[in-house]
């Protein structure tokens, strides 16, 4: 197909105003301040197990009927699965010690024999699966094998389960000392406070942290119970809720659940107990890994708007939202979490081309000798952490020329070390999120804008990857093509220095035909797994919304300029 065809088909098939929808986006911004996340099988599994007290049960057990896999298992591929399908499984196997036999029993009783026969097979694979870099998986993989094996011992049920090989209960076991101490609780630890068991009840180390108000507009969702095929009336159908009605436990349903016990902390006053049943109401009864994302949603959300030059008018509030957040040590996601030098770079960057620059200083905080740590005392490191540090810091002396000299030292050192960090076949990978489409825009978008000549060269290696890997069908992917993945590799191909000529316009002719095929007429993906790294994998369903906009805006505006002349 021509050029010029592509564009008529395009448009007939779209029906899509990028510019509306994108107002559309950063409007939910406002309206869903909480933010919107695809529910997780790990985490809903963790309140199946822990919170059968909590509106929604019902729908919680049916969500992971629905979703287990054919083999059994949970979640996405590879190791990916066995959180999941660890969570799901002691879910399903603490609800059959609750419930009489019956109908319900036996499909609950065939779901977690199917998911254990599943756990027992991954086991005896050579060395068993290869287990991504998630939060606290250490601690997530021996509490829960220790739950199974105690249902399983209780039930006469069979073998025990063995924990992965290299991975034992150690570090569980300091945290659970650390935890009935009654020592104050390292913040990025409270997220998963359920791994605590019955030591995380009540546990004096850890606060409650309050929703601010201005981020608690009420839902006003209902459900319908499957079971009893009643409505259940939403905890909170308020136009506004006063300060304090709500409070998280680490932004995490599951530590919220563990906080509060078997009995949900009677009181239904309880601002933590109002949160969870808040969040379940929102969700239709599945919950998501953390909630809200306040900060985390609407930086990159606009951020990928603006990079791709979409034109969308930001309302004052959100643009003061970003600014009053950040602090000293920065800003976290969202209520409940830390301060991390991740989302504090995203929004200071989002900041800068929203024309309302802010000094970047609370960045220093996460220095190393090397590079930016996500936040202090991390096992690890992320490139894509260090090129929105870059970011951050490229924005800002871009739009300040006279800024401090130590922005553009560290600029420097930041391109160096992600060049150090680039594979060599031109791609990156990092370890929040799944698939090196993400990392290599992150990384490549990063250098092209603020890494100077000396990262020419790297640039140019993450162009060549993405057009040695694109698929037959026009998409890129991981696993499988995607509208999301697809985006990352056509704005890393549109934002980039112009090269491989006419095999870049092929691909980028390709990837928006992909494209078009896999978004709604709203632009919405129509199939879009989460990739995000979280206790389980995630979608930020706004965020990736934005990317695959800029995607079509840039694509569009691309092969505009090739129909009527030049490439680029």
């Amino acid at each position: 197909m021509s050029v010029d065809g592509l564009l008529t088909a395009g448009t007939a098939r779209e029906g899509i105003e990028v510019a509306a929808e994108a107002r559309e986006l950063v409007a939910g911004l406002l309206d869903a301040p909480w933010g919107q996340v695809s529910p997780s099988p790990y985490e809903t599994g963790r309140l199946v197990g822990l919170a059968p007290w909590l509106a929604g049960h019902a729908e919680r057990l049916g969500f992971l009927l629905a979703v287990q896999r054919p083999d059994g298992g949970w979640g996405a591929p590879g190791g990916y699965a066995l959180v999941p399908t660890l969570s799901a499984v002691e879910g399903l196997l603490a609800e059959l010690r609750r419930e009489p036999a019956g109908p319900d029993h036996d499909v609950l009783a065939r779901a977690a024999d199917h998911g254990i026969e599943a756990l027992r097979h991954w086991s005896r694979a050579d060395g068993g699966p290869v287990l991504p870099d998630m939060p606290a998986i250490e601690l997530i993989v021996p509490s829960l094998v220790s739950l199974i094996n105690g249902h399983l011992e209780e039930s006469g049920n069979g073998e025990r389960l063995d924990l992965p090989r290299g991975m034992d209960g150690a570090k569980l076991s300091a945290v659970h000392a650390r935890v009935a101490s009654g020592a104050p609780i390292p913040p990025k630890l409270v997220h998963a406070l359920e791994v605590a068991g019955e030591a995380a009840i009540g546990a004096p180390g850890v606060a409650p942290s309050p929703i601010a108000a201005g981020d608690a507009r009420a839902s006003t969702a209902r459900f319908v119970s499957a079971r009893t095929a009643t409505i259940i009336p939403e905890p909170s159908r308020r136009t506004g809720s006063p300060p304090g009605a709500f409070a998280t436990i680490g932004a995490s349903p599951a530590a919220g659940a563990a906080w509060l016990g078997a009995e949900g902390g009677r009181d239904p006053a309880n601002p933590v107990r109002r949160y969870l049943e808040e969040v379940a109401v929102r969700s239709g009864g599945p919950v998501p890994c953390a909630l809200p994302i306040t900060v985390f949603e609407r930086g990159w959300t606009l951020s990928w708007l603006r990079r791709a030059g979409i034109p969308v008018d930001v309302p004052p509030e959100l643009v003061t939202s970003l600014e009053d957040g950040i602090g000293p040590a920065g800003v976290a996601a969202g209520a409940g979490l830390p301060p991390d030098a991740d989302t504090t770079a995203v929004a200071l960057y989002a900041l800068a081309l929203l024309g309302a620059p802010r000094e970047p200083d609370s960045l220093w905080a996460y220095e190393t000798d090397t590079h930016f740590c996500t936040w202090t005392g991390e096992e690890g490191a992320s490139p894509t952490v260090n090129a929105h540090v870059l970011d951050a810091f490229g924005e800002y002396r871009r739009l300040v020329p006279g800024s401090s000299l130590r922005y553009r030292a560290a600029m420097d050192k930041l391109s160096a070390w992600l060049r150090g960090c680039q594979r060599a076949e031109g791609s990156w990978l990092d370890r929040w999120h799944a698939s090196p489409y993400y990392a290599t825009a992150c990384c490549a978008l990063a250098l092209e804008d603020h890494g100077g000549e000396e990262s020419a060269g790297a640039v140019c290696g993450a162009v060549r990857w993405l057009l040695d890997t694109q698929h037959e069908d026009g998409s890129w992917g991981r696993w499988r093509g995607t509208a999301e993945e697809t985006a990352y590799a056509l704005q890393t191909l549109l934002l980039t220095r112009p090269a491989a000529g006419e095999r870049r316009t092929e691909a980028v002719e390709r990837g928006y035909r992909f494209l078009l095929g896999a978004v709604t007429d709203r632009g919405v993906a129509i199939d879009a797994p989460a990739l995000w790294h979280d206790k389980d994998l995630y979608l930020p369903v706004t965020v990736v919304g934005a990317a695959v906009l800029g995607a079509l805006s840039l694509a569009r505006r691309a092969l505009s300029t090739m129909a009527g002349g030049p490439a680029w």
